[in-house]
């Protein structure tokens, strides 16, 4: 399932829907889909997903520390990608939405 998400401020934006439901999650909004947060309501859901974020950043670098130790060097493993780089867009959408008094809505592609 994929999972687009609109706002008149900036181009839509196309996730998987499993990212983009918790980064939903992480935004203080069910997961629900269809989904829409309201114009005075976006500085928020933008604060919480970049503190949800942040809490995510530490646990992702100190999984990744202790697999280090563990991990055979001459494995090929696939790269992984972070959250925060997987939720760059959505934070730039929600800052364009702040700036320009839009809201921002969800809705599945499938």
């Amino acid at each position: 399932m994929l999972i687009t998400f609109h706002s008149k401020a900036s181009a839509n934006i196309t996730m998987f829907g499993e990212v983009a439901q918790q980064l939903i999650h992480m935004m203080g909004f069910c997961e629900n889909i269809p989904g829409i947060i309201d114009v005075d309501d976006v500085p928020q859901a933008l604060d919480n997903l970049q503190k949800a974020l942040a809490v995510t950043q530490q646990q992702e670098a100190s999984q990744e520390a202790s697999s280090e130790d563990t991990s055979d060097p001459w494995e090929d493993e696939e790269p992984r990608i972070s959250m925060l780089t997987r939720a760059r867009p959505l934070l730039e959408m929600l800052e364009s939405a702040i700036a320009e008094e839009c809201t921002v809505m969800w809705e599945s592609d499938s």
